[in-house]
């Protein structure tokens, strides 16, 4: 799979797009725009009625409320529907059999780009490390000090540069 194409890079602004949503049952017309100011998780996903899909949906869905607590939206696409330019826009688009890569980005509150993962058909994502990744984002945009590997939230970071963060590395 290549991202040939794609205009959604790490550091970049995420593409804008304007698309039909289904929204508590109703189609409503989105953009990405009217999110800014908060964090998005976007993420895309092959098919509605297939095996792993539901999983992945019923998943993010079950977990709603701690994103909503983290003042984060979750945006779930298909190419089922609308959502199929977007899979284009985002790089995402398996063009042999006109779906969705599993696409998951984190979107800043500034439309930034913070995060882009994007896997094979076969294996869904983790909706904890998705937090995870939020959380770390957050955190780091907050007091600028940088998360390690495996950082969780309440747990030690390290402040960014030589002579600073050699009380870290010292412990560790």
């Amino acid at each position: 799979m290549t991202l040939a194409g794609s205009k959604a890079f790490i550091g970049q602004p995420a593409p804008n797009f304007k698309t039909t949503a289904v929204v508590n049952g109703d189609f409503k017309e989105i953009s990405l725009c009217q999110f800014k100011g908060k964090y998005v998780v976007l993420f895309f996903y092959p098919l509605d009625f297939t095996f792993v899909c539901p999983t992945e949906i019923i998943a993010f869905s079950d977990r709603i409320a701690e994103f909503k607590q983290l003042d984060v939206s979750v945006m779930a696409c298909s190419t089922d529907s609308h959502f199929s330019h977007l899979a284009w826009a985002y790089g995402v688009l398996k063009e042999d059999d006109g779906i969705a890569y599993r696409g998951l980005f984190i979107i800043d509150p500034k439309g930034i780009l913070r995060q882009i993962t994007v896997n094979d058909l076969p294996v869904g994502r983790s909706v904890d490390e998705t937090l995870r990744l939020v959380q770390a984002f957050q955190f780091v945009d907050k007091h600028g000090e940088v998360c390690p590997a495996n950082w969780q939230p309440g747990s030690e970071t390290i402040k960014p540069g030589i002579k600073e963060s050699k009380a870290y590395f010292e412990k560790h």
